[in-house]
């Protein structure tokens, strides 16, 4: 303990045991990776693997990852320490769950936890959250009613005991999805980083001698916490207001309202008069509520500080139970990403009025997702969900980032594993002219992508998409991004941004994401730059002489 101590009181000796616990998280996220079988974890990266102390709380997230996952597995984490108490655990357990409400807001993604166990005393955990290619039900989708066509719930249970596997519970995810290979694989993908994350931590306490996380575990939280107490208090106190309008449902705009109010450095967010949930799929639960909200405050004013419990602490969020963003059982959740990526606009807009050179404009998000399912020419089942990208929002001083997701960090999958894996050809995938925000800084472009089928028979298409009737909205006079667009190239067929479509061979199905807004007068911005956008096909001519005055000097 004397050793412990020492770390604990010598800064230098406690960064390095932080960047240590953020490389055994990363190790455990490229176990994860290369041992994973959907292109959704391997390719799209849309998984996290979190270390927790011994009580449940996040010390360290590895870096490519989803970000707001380190909000989320600590809230869970409550709930398995609820049901298994501490004294219950044995080495070899694995608790799994995907209770929309007790995890991360929908049944795609299960959450599995492990004890750490060191000199026969638990120590530590280590947990991980990965979205399964398939959870039966309706395809993963936008416009279900309820709750119960979603999926398979995996009530919060053991996955294994002393290392013996639940194989009920194994017989049961594979008698309920589609593709009981990839999602069994995956599954198990995603325990063996935990257990990568067990090891490599008794590596790092016995070379530290190190014997219980308890009290190093509570100076990198207090540090986090101090640090983001400073940035809080750097804002002046206030009631600040920030709103966003989702695309219509039912006829009517759906509506994030937040206010966010800061005294000292406490930052609380309250998101009264946001609308009621809905009967569609994109209800959100409190938890990833509460992760989306501190995630992006922390983008905007204290970025640099390690991800963990800490930097949540002297934040407070609060939503009006049974609103879009607090919705009870048995609201459909599904799609709850096409909602919550839209709490940074809400955030960034009240935030604007208290910090207005810390937060970019409006991003090209929610980020567009659409799976495909149906059969490839050997005959066997596939269902793959495809990540796409729109444009970042322009900054202060810099153009936005084009195709470039947030608040989330999951991918796309390259051009040629889709090809390889299932029968579409990609004919079109490239930047979007004209689509980024004008401004003296432009919004990032989105992008527009041509699938056209192959296969023989029907192939269902679930479009989870958003900005189609709003666009991204510019800072200090920026204009806004270009709206998301979706059309089937060769036919009137109608497309719903939240349905479902059957295609068949030869149909094509094109799709356009949302670019960022521009930041600044677009007129003041950059001869060069603007050159530059021209001569690389970013803006057309047109929009050179409209947004940007072009030839009015020249």
């Amino acid at each position: 303990m004397a050793e412990a101590a020492r770390l604990e009181s010598d800064p230098f000796a406690l960064e390095m045991i932080w960047a240590r616990l953020v490389a055994i998280a990363d190790e455990a996220g490229n176990a994860l990776v290369r041992t994973s079988f959907s292109p959704i974890v391997r390719e799209s990266k849309d998984f996290s693997c979190v270390l927790l102390d011994a009580n449940g709380d996040s010390l360290a997230q590895n870096a490519v990852t989803v970000p707001v996952f380190c909000g989320t597995l600590p809230r869970t984490m409550r709930h398995f320490l609820k049901k298994f108490p501490h004294e219950t655990w044995r080495p070899g357990d694995a608790v799994i769950t995907n209770d929309p409400w007790l995890g991360t807001g929908h049944y795609p993604d299960f959450t599995v936890a492990t004890p750490v166990f060191y000199k026969g005393r638990l120590v530590a955990f280590a947990g991980a959250i990965a979205h399964m290619p398939d959870i039966g039900g309706v395809l993963y989708s936008a416009d279900s009613k309820e709750l119960f066509e979603e999926g398979l719930a995996v009530p919060v249970c053991k996955l294994y005991a002393e290392g013996r596997p639940n194989e009920l519970l194994f017989d049961i995810i594979r008698a309920n999805v589609r593709t009981p290979d990839l999602t069994l694989g995956d599954l198990l993908a995603e325990l063996a980083s935990t257990h990568v994350m067990a090891r490599r931590l008794v590596d790092l306490m016995d070379e530290y001698g190190v014997d219980d996380w308890k009290d190093i575990g509570a100076k990198i939280h207090d540090r986090s916490e101090l640090s983001m107490r400073q940035a809080i208090r750097a804002l002046p106190d206030g009631t600040y207001r920030g709103s966003v309008e989702m695309d219509d449902i039912n006829g009517a705009p759906a509506k994030l309202q937040i206010a966010i109010n800061v005294q000292g450095d406490n930052l609380h967010c309250d998101y009264s008069g946001t609308t009621a949930q809905v009967g569609r799929g994109v209800n959100v639960v409190y938890n990833s509520t509460f992760a989306h909200t501190c995630y992006n405050i922390k983008c905007a004013i204290n970025p640099e500080i390690p991800n963990n419990q800490g930097a949540f602490r002297p934040i407070a969020v609060s939503a009006p139970e049974g609103s879009i963003l607090n919705c009870t059982r048995p609201a459909p959740v599904n799609a709850r990403q096409l909602t919550t990526h839209y709490i940074h606009a809400a955030v960034f807009n009240a935030l604007s009025q208290a910090a207005p050179g810390k937060v970019i404009a409006e991003c090209g998000a929610p980020s567009n997702r659409t799976l495909f399912a149906g059969h490839r020419f050997d005959g066997s089942k596939y269902s793959i969900l495809l990540f796409a990208s729109g444009g970042m929002g322009a900054r202060l001083d810099q153009d936005g980032l084009p195709c470039t997701t947030f608040p989330t960090n999951s991918g796309a999958s390259s051009v040629e594993v889709v090809e390889s894996d299932i029968p579409v050809l990609v004919q079109r995938k490239e930047l979007t002219i004209d689509s980024g925000g004008p401004g003296a800084y432009r919004g990032g472009l989105g992008q527009t992508i041509s699938y056209e089928v192959l296969a023989d028979g029907a192939t269902d298409v679930s479009i989870l998409m958003e900005r189609t009737m709003r666009a991204p909205k510019g800072n200090h006079g920026g204009g806004p991004g270009a709206k998301a667009t979706l059309r089937m190239v060769n036919s009137q067929q109608a497309l719903s941004p939240k349905g479902r479509v059957s295609l068949k061979k030869g149909d094509i199905f094109e799709f356009s994401c949302p670019g960022g807004g521009g930041v600044g007068d677009a007129k003041s911005r950059d001869r060069a730059a603007v050159s530059d956008d021209l001569r690389l096909g970013f803006i057309s001519m047109d929009a050179a002489v409209r947004d940007y005055g072009w030839g009015d000097a020249e």
